[in-house]
Protein backbone atom coordinates (compact mmCIF):
# COMPACT_ATOMS: atom_id res chain seq x y z
CA UNK A 1 0.00 0.00 0.00
CA UNK A 2 1.51 3.65 -0.82
CA UNK A 3 2.20 6.50 1.78
CA UNK A 4 -0.78 8.97 1.40
CA UNK A 5 1.85 11.72 3.05
CA UNK A 6 4.35 11.20 1.19
CA UNK A 7 4.26 13.17 -2.44
CA UNK A 8 5.64 11.89 -5.47
CA UNK A 9 8.75 13.21 -7.39
CA UNK A 10 8.38 15.02 -10.81
CA UNK A 11 11.42 15.03 -13.39
CA UNK A 12 11.65 17.43 -16.06
CA UNK A 13 12.23 15.85 -19.59
CA UNK A 14 15.40 17.56 -19.31
CA UNK A 15 16.26 15.96 -16.40
CA UNK A 16 15.27 12.66 -17.74
CA UNK A 17 17.36 13.07 -21.37
CA UNK A 18 20.57 14.26 -19.28
CA UNK A 19 20.23 10.65 -16.71
CA UNK A 20 19.64 8.68 -19.97
CA UNK A 21 22.56 10.58 -21.87
CA UNK A 22 24.70 9.65 -18.73
CA UNK A 23 23.57 5.71 -18.77
CA UNK A 24 23.83 5.48 -22.71
CA UNK A 25 27.24 7.59 -23.95
CA UNK A 26 29.27 7.71 -20.61
CA UNK A 27 28.43 3.80 -20.51
CA UNK A 28 27.78 3.94 -16.23
CA UNK A 29 25.30 1.73 -14.75
CA UNK A 30 21.96 2.57 -13.81
CA UNK A 31 22.65 2.01 -10.43
CA UNK A 32 25.82 4.39 -10.44
CA UNK A 33 23.66 7.31 -12.30
CA UNK A 34 20.56 6.61 -10.12
CA UNK A 35 22.45 7.13 -6.75
CA UNK A 36 24.91 10.20 -8.35
CA UNK A 37 21.71 11.97 -8.72
CA UNK A 38 19.16 10.90 -6.24
CA UNK A 39 17.32 9.19 -8.55
CA UNK A 40 14.86 6.13 -7.97
CA UNK A 41 16.82 3.35 -9.50
CA UNK A 42 13.65 1.38 -11.09
CA UNK A 43 12.81 5.07 -12.83
CA UNK A 44 16.30 5.79 -14.46
CA UNK A 45 16.19 1.77 -15.76
CA UNK A 46 12.33 2.21 -17.73
CA UNK A 47 13.84 5.71 -18.82
CA UNK A 48 16.77 3.60 -20.10
CA UNK A 49 14.78 0.96 -21.79
CA UNK A 50 12.37 3.28 -23.44
CA UNK A 51 15.15 5.61 -24.88
CA UNK A 52 17.37 2.23 -25.76
CA UNK A 53 13.37 1.36 -27.85
CA UNK A 54 12.84 4.83 -29.27
CA UNK A 55 16.65 4.37 -30.69
CA UNK A 56 15.85 1.25 -32.03
CA UNK A 57 18.91 -0.25 -29.96
CA UNK A 58 16.78 -3.37 -30.01
CA UNK A 59 16.37 -4.45 -33.48
CA UNK A 60 12.90 -4.92 -34.51
CA UNK A 61 10.63 -4.10 -31.91
CA UNK A 62 8.82 -7.04 -30.12
CA UNK A 63 5.30 -7.63 -28.61
CA UNK A 64 5.05 -4.63 -26.29
CA UNK A 65 7.97 -2.74 -27.25
CA UNK A 66 6.52 0.78 -28.40
CA UNK A 67 8.49 4.00 -29.21
CA UNK A 68 7.34 6.94 -27.32
CA UNK A 69 5.73 8.46 -30.48
CA UNK A 70 3.68 5.05 -30.83
CA UNK A 71 2.64 5.21 -26.68
CA UNK A 72 1.50 8.76 -27.46
CA UNK A 73 -0.09 7.68 -30.46
CA UNK A 74 -1.73 4.73 -28.78
CA UNK A 75 -3.22 7.26 -25.71
CA UNK A 76 -4.59 9.72 -28.09
CA UNK A 77 -6.27 6.98 -29.90
CA UNK A 78 -7.67 5.39 -26.60
CA UNK A 79 -8.93 8.56 -25.69
CA UNK A 80 -10.74 9.50 -28.83
CA UNK A 81 -12.00 5.65 -29.00
CA UNK A 82 -13.42 6.61 -25.30
CA UNK A 83 -15.30 9.70 -26.14
CA UNK A 84 -16.51 7.86 -29.18
CA UNK A 85 -18.17 5.14 -27.39
CA UNK A 86 -19.67 7.70 -24.84
CA UNK A 87 -21.56 9.94 -27.94
CA UNK A 88 -22.37 6.46 -29.36
CA UNK A 89 -24.63 5.54 -25.77
CA UNK A 90 -25.76 9.04 -25.48
CA UNK A 91 -27.04 9.08 -28.81
CA UNK A 92 -28.30 5.28 -28.46
CA UNK A 93 -29.99 6.21 -25.18
CA UNK A 94 -31.33 9.12 -26.53
CA UNK A 95 -32.97 7.28 -29.89
CA UNK A 96 -34.76 4.63 -27.37
CA UNK A 97 -36.37 7.95 -24.94
CA UNK A 98 -37.59 9.49 -27.98
CA UNK A 99 -38.49 6.09 -29.39
CA UNK A 100 -40.58 5.46 -26.45
CA UNK A 101 -42.05 8.87 -26.56
CA UNK A 102 -43.48 8.00 -30.54
CA UNK A 103 -45.49 4.67 -29.43
CA UNK A 104 -49.34 4.94 -28.89
CA UNK A 105 -50.81 4.37 -25.66
CA UNK A 106 -51.87 0.92 -24.47
CA UNK A 107 -55.26 -0.19 -25.03
CA UNK A 108 -56.21 2.51 -27.74
CA UNK A 109 -54.44 0.52 -30.87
Amino acid sequence: MTNPTKTRRRFTAQQRQEAVELCLSEGLSCTAVAQRLGLPNSSLAKWVRQARIDRGDFGPPEQGQLTSEERAELARLRKENRELRREKDFFRLAAAHFAKEQLPPRGFA
